[in-house]
């Protein structure tokens, strides 16, 4: 999983072209009669608006970006050296097209003054992430997927917008022993009181 940041007021802008148009660009099931967000996974990581307005031809593509579009944090190759390693850590070779139905959701969130937008995407899912660090309890007790297709048990020991360093407890010795490491912010999971023993 991996959290992806965008400027409010970028994703603002692509939500008001959306709405000003009439037209739409398809998604893979036809025909869109209605305002999105695409997220592009090819040359950076960006999303924009699904509206064609007649301003450009250009239809998009994984290949073509353009610098007025909300790109992700670290992940812009207008600005950023080292985006392709940024994306390859967030998509490992995945490239392509995303249609959204985040656009409404995305709308409130810049509604209230938020100034980033955050997105949390396993390769194939996109959802807005409304948690920050600051909900998360340092030294707090969580779950996080072991990605062996179990869950461990954690301690949080820090966390930033998009990631947080955990160390196991609780679980069998060996797993215990090992060095804190980093998850996605977004795997942290609340301790359901039912599983606590």
């Amino acid at each position: 999983m991996a959290i992806l940041k965008f400027s409010a007021s970028a994703v603002a802008a692509q939500i008001a072209h959306a709405r000003a148009c009439k037209t739409f660009l398809p998604n893979w099931n036809g025909p869109v009669d209605r305002p999105a967000l695409i997220l592009i996974v090819g040359n950076g990581v960006h999303l924009r608006s699904n509206g064609i307005d007649g301003t450009t031809t250009r239809i998009v593509t994984t290949e073509q970006a353009d610098p007025s579009f909300a790109f992700a944090q670290g992940m812009n190759p207008f600005r950023d050296a080292d985006w392709m390693a940024q994306r390859r850590m967030a998509f490992r070779d995945l490239t392509g097209q995303f249609y959204t139905d985040i656009l409404d959701d995305v709308q409130v969130l810049i509604d209230r003054g938020q100034g980033a937008i955050c997105l949390a995407t396993d390769g194939h899912s996109i959802r807005v992430f409304v948690r920050r660090a600051s909900d998360y309890l340092i030294g707090g007790t969580y779950e996080v997927p072991s990605g062996l297709g179990g869950i461990f048990r954690v301690i949080l020991k820090d966390a930033c917008d998009t990631f947080a360093i955990v160390q196991n407890c609780g679980n069998c010795e060996d797993f215990d022993a090992m060095q804190p490491y980093r998850v996605p912010l977004d795997a942290l999971m609340e301790l359901d009181d039912r599983r606590v023993a």
